[in-house]
């Protein structure tokens, strides 16, 4: 995971998501992934992301959540991607990591990235309200749909989320 390699790298990356899915084997490694959380480099930033939404959280919740204030946009996404794997698997973390998601500001990131990261919380949101539902996340969806940061075809997919839910 730290070669310089990006093919390599990532190949590692894909066969440790996937082996965390379905085998347990990779957890002598998890003080390696949440180290990454840390790192100076933020591909390894979002290395830890990935790897620790798809082990054991409880541990590590709350210095996840900090990515959400990452310097790299990027980061802010694999981090929220990696928090609406963390709510379908664990929903009992559901209500924490909804309350992090409300207080998150849009406009605290660089314009062209706000969209895809207003979406990707919305998508978070929309599948935690299925099973806990707060006005909390109720004002946030509202807020975002009147906004200005969405375009039509987004507001829509949202929609759609909502009427599934």
């Amino acid at each position: 995971m730290t070669t310089k390699d990006d093919e390599k790298r990532y190949r590692a990356l894909l066969l440790l998501q996937s082996r965390s899915a379905f085998s347990a084997d990779v957890y002598p490694y998890w003080d390696t992934f949440r180290s990454k959380l840390q790192s100076r480099n933020s591909y390894q930033r979002g290395i830890g992301l990935m790897l620790l939404a798809e082990n054991r959280m409880e541990a590590a919740l709350d210095e996840y959540l900090e990515l959400l204030h990452d310097e790299k946009p990027i980061t802010i996404r694999h981090c929220i991607q990696g928090l609406g794997k963390i709510a379908a698997e664990k929903p009992h973390l559901a209500g924490r990591i909804a309350a992090r998601l409300v207080c998150f500001d849009p406009m605290g990131v660089r314009e062209s990235m706000r969209k895809s990261i207003l979406l990707d919380i919305l998508r978070v949101l929309c599948s935690i309200k299925v099973r806990h539902q707060t006005a909390e996340i109720e004002g946030f969806i509202a807020k975002a749909l009147t906004g200005g940061v969405l375009d039509k075809g987004s507001k829509g997919e949202i929609e759609n989320l909502l009427q599934q839910a």
